[in-house]
């Protein structure tokens, strides 16, 4: 580990453990773009991912030391950036736009939802990602990667959902610009509209013999079809990890699960084998595990 050189170079030391109490004692409700979500400071945040074990698992993938950029120059948005070693664009392991807001809804949600203002913590953007690593014949990438995951989803989740309660908030939000986002945070998030959780979770059963990462490419590459036959292209809706209670008991609801129920048995999908041939071999792939 480096030793600190400076109070700019204190994201880098190692910094005592604190308790939630501790954190909102020490930086109170301070609104600054120095600070992470305008309240904490970076050594701060480096004790909650100590606290998390980030840095464990950064070690055991030999990801050290690490180096940290924090830009704040469309605050409150925020871009937090985790590099290896240093700050260059093939070093950079986790790249973050998160910022705080109050919530609201883009497209028409059921009577049934607990109207109320609601404050998130929002995910803009996240790559979880290994630099020392590449994709090869055998391992090939999801659509937007650049290199293999950090197989961190888990731990890298709690982190958000421990950030949103340590600062009050009603939950987490996500708008998932992939489909295959949407399917991986599904173990965690709820689509607040429930047709759209219908709709992904009729693609998620539909199709068990294809992999997860084909899946993937099928509908990025728009090779997929509704039963009227047109195409389907992916749209990204906001997906909420509930900490309010009424949220809670909004996704907990009779009404909420029927409405996701009746919106996959609605819906019917099928592949576009022929455009997922063509499409695959225009781009010159060889990739083994995503051949027909």
């Amino acid at each position: 580990m480096k030793k600190p050189r400076s109070k700019k170079s204190a994201f880098l030391r190692e910094s005592p453990l604190f308790e939630e109490e501790e954190l909102f004692s020490i930086s109170g409700r301070k609104r600054g773009t120095s600070l992470f979500l305008g309240k904490y400071t970076l050594n701060q945040v480096t004790a909650v991912l100590a606290k998390k074990n980030f840095f464990k698992e950064a070690q055991r993938r030999k990801l050290w030391p690490l180096d940290f950029s924090l830009d704040s120059s469309e605050y409150p948005l925020q871009r937090l950036q985790i590099f290896y070693k240093e700050k260059k664009p093939e070093k950079m392991v986790v790249d973050l736009k998160i910022k705080e807001g109050t919530f609201y809804p883009q497209k028409k949600i059921p009577s049934f939802f607990p109207a109320s203002e609601y404050k998130f913590l929002i995910l803009d953007w996240l790559t979880l990602q290994n630099p020392l690593l590449d994709f090869s014949l055998e391992k090939s990438p999801l659509p937007g990667q650049k290199h293999p995951g950090l197989n961190l989803g888990k731990k890298v989740f709690d982190i958000f959902v421990y950030l949103a309660r340590l600062s009050r908030k009603d939950g987490l939000l996500a708008f998932p610009n992939y489909f295959h986002n949407a399917l991986l945070f599904s173990r965690y998030l709820h689509f607040l509209n429930p047709e759209k959780m219908g709709e992904v979770q009729a693609i998620k059963v539909s199709f068990p013999e294809v992999s997860f990462k084909k899946l993937a490419w099928i509908v990025y590459l728009e090779c997929m079809k509704d039963k009227k036959g047109r195409k389907y292209e992916w749209e990204a809706e906001e997906q909420i990890f509930p900490i309010n209670k009424a949220l809670i008991s909004y996704f907990d609801s009779k009404a909420y699960k029927e409405k996701v129920k009746e919106s996959q048995e609605r819906h019917s999908f099928e592949i576009d084998w022929e455009c997922y041939k063509k499409k695959i071999k225009d781009r010159g792939w060889n990739y083994k595990d995503l051949s027909v």
